[in-house]
């Protein structure tokens, strides 16, 4: 083949690819890794980071981890001190509730437009996720339970054909996220939330959209009403 000599053999498509980028891969796996630790509550609020550690723990050199930990604190999760120490950020419940509020007006309209024309087969998804969830619940396993809370609202925004805002609304919701894991254990919440799922598959199916976007209202403003009674249970986990 011939190139045009205004044809770089590196263009896009063309030529040689270059070479993987393991620093950056590396980057990627520490940051999905302790973000879900974080967001789990298996890194607490306030916990320590020693760099040294983390770095043995993933088997990475310093830059992927420093990438890593730069990433968690631009999403408000880490606060990183230069020269002293890097920890797990307290939670902020001023971010939780405008993360909240970003949620909640995106999603209510899905539950609008969804409404308007059911997709076929979404409510039975939406129904087994909840199922699932049910049987999880009544075995306190509370981790693979809120693995599916997320599952659920994916399918959502997925359903609705606006599968690239879920991925904007969970790099702002790390402290709303945290609140709700906190909230999670609470005696009837888990079940609150089984209920709440098969509340909005069924108005998505019936094709009710007033009734849609009042159960996503009502089922994401639960958490963030119960925040302050949240931070009184555990004070040193908030700003």
């Amino acid at each position: 083949m011939v190139l045009d000599a205004s044809t770089s053999a590196t263009e896009p498509g063309r030529g040689t690819p270059g070479p993987i980028d393991h620093s950056r891969q590396a980057a990627v796996r520490v940051f999905e890794a302790l973000r879900g630790e974080i967001v789990g509550l298996v890194l607490a609020p306030g916990a320590a980071l020693p760099r040294a550690e983390l770095q043995a723990r993933f088997a990475v050199s310093s830059t992927p981890l420093r990438d890593a930990l730069l990433r968690l604190r631009a999403e408000g999760l880490v606060d990183i001190f230069p020269q002293h120490a890097t920890r797990v950020s307290l939670i902020d419940l001023d971010a939780a509730r405008q993360a909240h509020f970003l949620r909640r007006s995106i999603e209510i309209e899905i539950a609008r437009v969804l409404a308007e024309t059911p997709p076929a087969g979404l409510a039975q998804r939406l129904r087994a996720i909840a199922e699932q969830q049910d049987w999880l619940a009544g075995r306190g396993e509370l981790d693979p339970f809120a693995a599916l809370d997320l599952a659920f609202h994916e399918l959502l925004y997925e359903a609705a054909g606006v599968a690239h805002l879920w991925h904007l609304v969970r790099r702002e919701s790390g402290q709303i996220d945290r609140l709700r894991r906190l909230h999670l254990p609470v005696e009837g919440k888990a079940q609150q939330v089984v209920a709440d799922h098969f509340a909005i598959a069924a108005t998505i199916e019936a094709g009710d959209g007033t009734a849609a976007q009042a159960a996503i209202r009502e089922h994401l403003s639960k958490s963030i009403a119960f925040g302050p009674t949240i931070r009184a249970r555990h004070p040193d986990y908030f700003r």
